[in-house]
């Protein structure tokens, strides 16, 4: 039997540094593997110091994608220049664990539409489609969701198509920030908004 992975995910970062400092510590502290952040790491790219930094510290792995706040372009200089890993359209394999995502969302500054979303997900998902177990990772909610139920904003229906689909054990999103630690369940998927509210979790 594998060792589990101890992850700790996060969204909304928005360039705020104090609130980077502490994942970081609570990130050593809590001894985490991982750490997957779900997009809107800056806010409308103003600034992206000292943001990376201080997880690449920690000495743990860091898997990003973009929000509706940055370009993938940013996340994929971030990403080269702090050695992490960014898995939008793309996917990450530790032993039997799986992790794919696609990022933005249906409002700007930086939105793509439906067709590109699931396409996107799809192909993350096709990297690792045999892993044993799957984490998806969104910026947005998905269609039906509790998230829009509370909040009134629309979902995506790519992303529900996904999870009907791919049948991930965790789908990670964010970009709802009044509703930051929401959790539900689709069927076997366990969703976490971690909109500005960090869970760490086990699989």
């Amino acid at each position: 039997m594998s060792k589990k992975t101890k992850i700790m995910a996060i969204g909304d970062i928005h360039g705020d540094t104090g609130l980077v400092k502490r994942l970081a510590e609570k990130a050593v502290k809590e001894k985490v593997d991982l750490i997957i952040i779900a997009g809107d790491l800056t806010f409308f790219e103003m600034s992206s110091k000292n943001l990376i930094g201080q997880l690449v510290k920690t000495k743990k792995e860091v898997l990003i994608i973009p929000g509706n706040h940055e370009s993938n372009e940013l996340i994929n200089y971030l990403s080269e220049i702090y050695q992490i890993k960014n898995i939008h359209g793309n996917s990450f394999k530790k032993e039997d664990l799986g992790i794919f995502g696609a990022g933005w969302a249906d409002v700007g500054p930086y939105f793509t539409n439906e067709k590109e979303i699931f396409s996107l997900l799809k192909k993350g998902h096709s990297q690792i489609k045999n892993a044993n177990k799957k984490i998806m990772v969104t910026h947005m909610h998905h269609k039906g969701s509790k998230s829009e139920e509370i909040t009134g904003i629309e979902g995506s229906k790519s992303i529900y198509k996904a999870l009907k689909e791919f049948k991930p054990d965790f789908l990670i999103s964010a970009h709802l920030h009044e509703i930051g630690g929401l959790e539900e369940q689709f069927h076997n998927t366990k969703i976490i908004n971690v909109s500005r509210k960090e869970k760490i979790f086990e699989i």
